[in-house]
Parts: C-alpha cells; sequence; structure tokens
C-alpha cells in the first residue's frame, strides 16, 4: 500500500512515522507547503518527498492523509473523493457549516472513505468509559463533566486561523461525548472569558470557555477549556450515575495537587500536550485507518461524525456571542443546507 501525507509539521511528522513502519504500508510520498520540510521528513525516514500537492494525484497512491492547515482540508477531501481515494483527515473537515457540507457530498458521491481524526475514540480510558455506560455499570446517568485545558497557549499567528476554543479545542470533548454516552446534544449554552494574553480578544477569540449541554434524554454535561494552565496539559471525563461514578484522565500524570491531608501526592512529571498524552491513541486510529482502507474494518469515525461535533461548537459558539441558549436544531444539518 502506498499512501500520500500532505502536511509534515507536528501531526503530519507523527502519522508519516506510524504509517512508515507499518508493516501493510510499503511506502509514503510526503508533500508540505514547505517542501524542505517534506524533504526532510522523507530522508529521515526513508521515503518520498513531492515537490507538491499535485503529484500526490498523479504519482498513484492509495489513500491520502491529510494534515495540512484547516483551511486546505475541504478541498483536499474533495480533490481525493474526486479521484477515488481513501481520506484520513485531522479535524475539522472545515472551519464552517457550508464547507463541510459540501466536502461531504462529495465524498458521499464518489462513494469514498472519509475517516476524522478524532483520537479520543482510541484511548483507552475514554474506551472504558464508554462500554461501562453501554454496559449500565453507572444506572442512569445523570451529570458528565468534560475538560481539556492546555498547557502553554498557541501562537498569537495560529489564532485567527483556529476557528476558536469551541471549535478547534473543545470540538474533541463534542465529538467523545457523543461517543461515549450515545446520546446527542440538544441545547448548548456557553460562555467565555479573554482575560489572558491579548492576543485572545485581538483574534476574537477566548482563552477560557465553559459549555452547559442538556442531552436529549435531559442528562447534563458541561464541557470546559482554557489555552494557559500552568500545572500541565489536562484532559479528562467525568460521569456519574446513580449507581457508581468514574472518570477518565486521572492517573500518576494528571497535573492535579490535592489540599487534602490525605490526598494523593502531586504529578512528578505531569502531562505537557496532547501528543504526549494521546501518542499511543494517534497511533491507534492510523493502524485502524489502514484496515478500513484493506476492508477489514469498518469506518471508527466518518465525517458525519465530525459534522455532529462541529454542529455543537457552532450552537457553542452561537450561544457565547448571543448571550443564550441555542437548541441544536437551530444548526443546520445536510438536509437542512440542502433545501435552504
Amino acid at each position: 500500500m502506498r499512501i500520500g501525507v500532505i502536511g509534515t509539521g507536528r501531526i503530519g511528522t507523527l502519522h508519516a512515522r506510524t504509517l512508515s513502519r507499518h508493516r501493510d504500508v510499503g511506502s509514503l510520498i510526503l508533500t508540505d507547503a514547505d517542501p524542505a520540510r517534506a524533504q526532510g521528513l522523507a530522508h529521515r525516514l526513508g521515503e518520498t518527498a513531492a515537490p507538491g500537492m499535485d503529484e500526490i494525484f498523479t504519482w498513484g497512491v492509495d489513500a491520502v492523509v491529510i494534515t495540512t492547515a484547516t483551511s486546505a482540508h475541504a478541498e483536499l477531501i474533495g480533490r481525493a473523493a474526486r479521484s477515488g481515494l481513501p481520506v484520513f483527515c485531522e479535524k475539522p473537515i472545515a472551519l464552517d457549516l457550508p464547507g463541510t457540507l459540501q466536502a461531504l457530498a462529495e465524498v458521499e458521491k464518489a462513494g469514498t472513505i472519509l475517516q476524522m481524526g478524532f483520537q479520543r475514540r482510541f484511548d483507552p480510558g475514554y474506551a472504558g468509559a464508554r462500554e461501562a455506560v453501554r454496559a449500565g455499570r453507572l444506572g442512569r446517568l445523570h451529570t458528565v463533566r468534560a475538560l481539556t485545558c492546555d498547557q502553554s497557549p498557541p501562537p498569537a499567528e495560529w489564532l485567527p486561523l483556529s476557528g476558536g476554543l469551541f471549535r478547534d479545542t473543545l470540538i474533541h470533548d463534542f465529538d467523545v461525548l457523543r461517543w461515549v454516552t450515545g446520546r446527542e446534544v440538544s441545547e448548548a449554552y456557553a460562555t467565555g472569558s479573554d482575560r489572558g494574553p491579548a492576543m485572545f480578544r485581538e483574534s476574537g477569540d477566548v482563552d477560557t470557555g465553559a459549555a452547559l449541554l442538556t442531552l436529549d434524554d435531559g442528562t447534563l454535561a458541561s464541557a470546559s477549556a482554557a489555552r494557559l494552565n500552568g500545572a500541565g496539559y489536562d484532559v479528562r471525563m467525568e460521569l456519574a450515575g446513580e449507581r457508581d461514578t468514574i472518570v477518565v484522565g486521572l492517573d500518576d500524570r494528571t497535573p492535579l495537587a490535592s489540599t487534602e491531608p490525605t490526598g494523593p501526592p502531586p504529578a512528578d512529571k505531569p502531562w505537557t500536550g496532547f501528543l504526549e498524552r494521546f501518542g499511543p491513541a494517534y497511533e491507534a486510529e492510523l493502524n485502524a485507518f489502514v484496515d478500513v482502507v484493506r476492508g477489514e474494518r469498518p469506518n471508527p469515525c466518518d465525517g458525519r461524525e465530525a459534522l455532529q461535533a462541529l454542529r455543537i461548537a457552532e450552537a457553542c459558539e452561537r450561544s457565547r456571542r448571543e448571550h443564550r441558549p441555542v437548541a441544536l436544531a437551530e444548526i443546520p444539518d445536510r438536509a437542512r443546507a440542502s433545501h435552504g
């Protein structure tokens, strides 16, 4: 199997390394907006660098992995679909609903594969939570709390391209909330704070955000995020039911310090970032993509899943800006958009 990797930044490099050592992947073709960066990675991995994106589609590949800037995702997904190629793409499909819906329409028209990069679905902790909820171990689920806190803020020049805290960061929590609970979000009420560095205010974003989500069975869920959490990279989910309460992301590297006299000691080596925390999950999702391309398993996270996570993020962003609860019914899906 020959796979084209478009984008050789942090995630692209990680994915290229995973694929390069996969027993069922014979070779890679790498390309990047910075040709020297792609060439350097290809040299280190013993793979081939292409001078541009066009070559990915003309040199003959069996599948494509897209890890470019988000602004290029939708166009590349469409191009791959028209070429009949299976695609793995980092989230999101696009930063807006029209771009997302157009890319999905191209994939559905071509009948090709689109697997989205929501790596938390491949993390053992989240998988264990899903199993516990589905098995009824918690009884009636009444409360879910999710959070994602980065240790350090992103570069200022990247913020205007990110889509904002809800679309860029909390979209992972929105996706895994649906995946773990098996429920849909019916309403969102969100707010944010920009009391951190001025670059967030200048880009129209917030550095801290929180959302209260009502699920379609009445379960209440909260999701919060922060760009500057000095203690370390903190990603957790708590699920409370009438019978039991469980937590994802609580281990000896969780950046928490207890004030209780008999509480656990603070972590010696707290997590510092998502690549470290979710390294095995990133590898597992690429391994799954190879299996999907080979026809050995169903798609674990298709483009429609990404659309639903984006709709929640859109509802939260609208709620933050308009200071009101937003029903998910206000955020169009494909059927509404096609009749609009």
